[in-house]
């Protein structure tokens, strides 16, 4: 499953390392946003790590599912190129 995972962090340095976190699970496609392609484990795993960090006064991360359907409606304007186009990533 595809989650998009959107955050809004009020301490600079927790923000920072939620976004270096969410770079090992997924992309980067805006300041705030990844989509990350997680199996049900994985997904667990990344909510409980997001976890630690979230100061529920002030801070907030939503991880929404994404359906296939879903993710063949994107319009993307600018430079939203689809991540996960390919089965595979070459580095």
């Amino acid at each position: 499953m595809i989650y998009l995972v959107v955050y809004d962090i009020v301490d600079d340095r927790k923000r920072a390392k939620i976004a270096g976190l969410l770079k090992d699970y997924g992309f980067r496609v805006q300041k705030s946003v990844y989509e990350c392609r997680l199996e049900a484990g994985r997904f667990r795993e990344l909510r409980e790590r997001l976890g630690k960090f979230v100061d529920c006064r002030e801070d907030s991360i939503i991880m929404y599912p994404l359906c296939a359907d879903c993710r063949r409606g994107r319009r993307p304007l600018g430079i939203g190129h689809d991540p996960f186009e390919h089965d595979y990533l070459v580095l």
